[in-house]
């Protein structure tokens, strides 16, 4: 079974026993077919999940084919895993920073990398029942563990440990997700390397560890492991990291991942690795100098490659490329009978992004327009994301740049956390709130947040700006003090206040003056 063949569920402990039990049971029997379906899906991420648990809760006959572990990235190898880890990293900083706040940490104090990692793998199967197939199946769905690719305009074959099942189709979804790119770089494949999909399955720290990568799973991991005590080595091809962020936020996360011991190479060129005695030999160009550096592990975080393969696509007629399926707004492929959800043909390869898209796909496929009910469009999403490092670093909507190439012109507005008095109690001082808001309107085009909690703020400009309200309802919003959430009123402030124009000021004066008078 390729999970545990790739080390998805290693160690074997009781906890990932419990995990794969739940996503992937040993003795599952596939039921027989039971007739037409209204909607197969293929694959049981959050995108398939999401679109059988609906389209079953609403009446329709459900299939759902899952031939590696339900709950796909998210919960096995991604956000549940990744959360885990990286809380206790937290944790371990906090205490090393501990005299600031009067706590004194005697010297000798153990530190237990392996008690992280089973913490994780316990909190991960405890979650793991919300995906598992004996929950999904009394549900109402049809859950079919095996192999799924189309084999005609209408059917489905699953092959399955006892033998294969075909399914007949009136609609179907492909939510296959996406896997870990691999770059092309001399000597990578014979050293070995570690992805998002088997670095979970690790219990002893390594000493060292380079990560090849300095995108959001790059560098929330490779903070982590500094945290926890690893020496590590972070490469980038472009110049410092988070290269979709603004620079100004990006540097915040730099200067504090280097206070935490990791080395940035970045804009390096002529990456290669070497397999030696004593570890993995890191050769590479940064900014003009040579460095070379010994590792114990390589962990690559470059992107995501979407999971086209082996699933018959051409047999129906649905286009794809490198980037994924094909897809309209209404998530519909080339064949207008198969949709596609997450990160198999989205941009946005987050698990949130996958629920929306999931929803959108139940509305297109199993309620046609004629309905009444008219169509959803993927391009209404109002799509926020995090970072998790610490400071995070979240967003929504528009960046400046962004602005500028549609040639809207807006009006940007920055706060710093160093004057909001929550965020200075916290020693979390370190960041900024700043909008985007269209000329001329209070429209919040865009918004972004570094801060500690950052992803937790960011949904306050999500609702406003999916609500079309603006910049007045925040301002008109009586925030709690002290919190570090008051940065989302102060920054919104910055604007109403430079629309308090010196011809506004005049006239009030003169009317105060009048009432003056009596």
């Amino acid at each position: 079974m390729r999970e545990h063949e790739e080390g998805l569920v290693l160690p074997n402990d009781e906890h990932n026993q419990v995990l794969a039990e739940n996503v992937h049971p040993s003795n599952w029997v596939n039921p027989e077919p039971a007739g037409r379906y209204n909607i197969v899906v293929i694959g049981a991420g959050t995108a398939g999940l999401i679109t059988a648990v609906i389209a079953a809760g609403l009446g329709a006959k459900v299939a759902l084919i899952e031939k590696h572990l339900m709950g796909g990235d998210c919960l096995n190898v991604g956000c549940v895993p990744s959360k885990g880890v990286i809380r206790a990293a937290r944790l371990w900083a906090g205490l090393r920073n501990a005299e600031e706040f009067g706590l004194h940490i005697p010297p000798g104090v153990k530190y237990d990398f392996g008690a992280v990692m089973a913490r994780m793998r316990k909190l991960r199967a405890r979650i793991s029942h919300n995906d598992s197939a004996h929950r999904y199946t009394k549900l109402g769905v049809d859950v079919y563990i095996g192999s799924g690719h189309f084999i005609g305009a209408d059917r489905i074959q699953v092959e399955g440990p006892a033998g294969n099942r075909t399914l007949a189709f009136a609609k179907a979804t492909i939510c296959t997700g996406a896997r870990a790119s691999v770059p092309s770089i001399p000597g990578l494949k014979e050293a070995g390397y570690l992805t998002n999909e088997t670095v979970f399955s690790l219990t002893e720290l390594p000493p060292r560890i380079g990560v090849i990568g300095a995108g959001p799973v790059g560098c929330e991991l490779a903070q982590s492991f500094a945290r926890f005590g690893s020496q590590v080595y972070l490469i980038e091809t472009t110049h410092g990291i988070m290269p979709k962020e603004d620079r100004d936020a990006a540097e915040i996360i730099e200067r504090r991942m280097v206070q935490d011991g990791v080395k940035l190479f970045c804009c390096g060129k002529d990456l290669a690795v070497q397999k030696t005695a004593g570890g993995k030999r890191l050769t590479v160009d940064s900014h003009g100098q040579q460095y070379d550096v010994m590792v114990d592990e390589i962990l690559i975080g470059v992107g995501r490659t979407p999971n086209v393969e082996g699933i018959g696509l051409e047999a129906v007629g649905v286009e794809f490329d490198r980037n994924g399926v094909k897809v309209n707004e209404r998530l519909q492929t080339t064949n207008s009978n198969i949709f596609a959800a997450g990160d198999i043909c989205s941009r946005y390869k987050f698990t949130h992004a996958a629920d929306a898209m999931a929803q959108i796909v139940i509305q297109n496929a199993l309620f046609p327009h004629p309905l009444g009910l008219g169509y959803a469009s993927v391009e209404s999403l109002t799509m926020p994301w995090c970072t998790f490092t610490e400071p995070e670093v979240a967003h929504v909507g528009m960046y400046e740049r962004d602005a500028k190439e549609k040639g809207i012109e807006v009006e940007t507005y920055t706060y710093k956390l160093d004057e909001v008095d929550r965020a200075i109690l916290d020693g979390e001082d370190e960041g900024f709130a700043r909008i985007h808001i269209q000329k001329g309107t209070d429209k919040i085009l865009g918004a972004t947040i570094v801060a500690a909690h950052a992803g937790e703020m960011i949904g306050e400009f999500s609702v406003v700006m999916k609500a079309g309200t603006g910049a007045k309802t925040i301002a008109g919003t009586i925030h709690p003090y002290p919190t570090q959430a008051e940065v989302n009123k102060k920054v919104v402030n910055l604007w109403r206040k430079a629309h308090f124009t010196p011809r506004t000021k005049a006239l009030l004066m003169k009317l105060f003056a009048w009432m003056r008078r009596g």
